[in-house]
């Protein structure tokens, strides 16, 4: 079944609005026509299975027949995985493939060593934003991973033991010198934090 995004202000009673590239994928690239199904989910957790009942050059507009359980229901873990930036393309894959594990908030990190340094942070986080919706529709969620704009990795640090119970929750990745797993504390909550490729400053 093909599957669609259309944010909430987009459902309107038992009518849903897809905008304008969801549109053009429904109807350029899939070439879907009106009176067939497929189903939208809402970013929120939420979806329905739908038929298509106008397809215009904009937008296309649904109607909701029922509700149905996602494809992949959300892990019980609410994780932030927090990742110093890499160069090119290899961010764009952590980002989807956070998304595809379940990955509940992600947020890019400058940091000391890193090779890379963020700068266009609005076309970066538009195109992140598009990946996570693409990865989002091929895994089977129905709950968009939350991504931030590109932080200092101090001001990160601070803002995430203030926000957790001293810091209990919040583990640091490192290629040498780690702790084994299996002594790390069980949570519902984690923040997780990969360092760059030059290791931690």
């Amino acid at each position: 079944m093909r599957r669609f995004y259309a944010s909430t202000e987009n459902f309107d009673g038992q009518k849903i609005t897809l905008a304008f590239e969801e549109s053009r994928h429904l109807r350029d690239v899939l070439r879907l026509r009106e009176g067939e199904n497929v189903q939208i989910f809402d970013g929120k957790g939420k979806e329905f299975f739908c038929e298509i009942i106008k397809i215009e050059k904009k937008e296309t507009v649904l109607r909701i027949i029922k509700k149905v359980s996602p494809t992949t229901p959300e892990s019980d873990l609410d994780l932030t995985l927090a990742v110093a930036l890499l160069k090119g393309e290899k961010f764009d894959l952590v980002v989807q493939k956070a998304v595809e594990l379940g990955v509940t908030k992600f947020v890019p990190l400058n940091t000391k060593r890193a090779d890379v340094k963020s700068k266009d942070n609005e076309k970066k986080l538009e195109r992140w934003r598009k990946i996570i919706v693409d990865a989002t529709k091929q895994s089977g969620r129905a709950k968009l991973m939350q991504i931030e704009p590109p932080i200092n990795f101090n001001e990160f640090i601070k803002n995430s033991v203030s926000q957790s119970l001293d810091g209990e929750n919040l583990l640091l990745f490192a290629e040498r010198d780690g702790a084994d797993f299996s002594t790390i504390k069980t949570s519902e909550k984690i923040t997780a934090v990969i360092g760059s490729e030059g290791g931690w400053e």
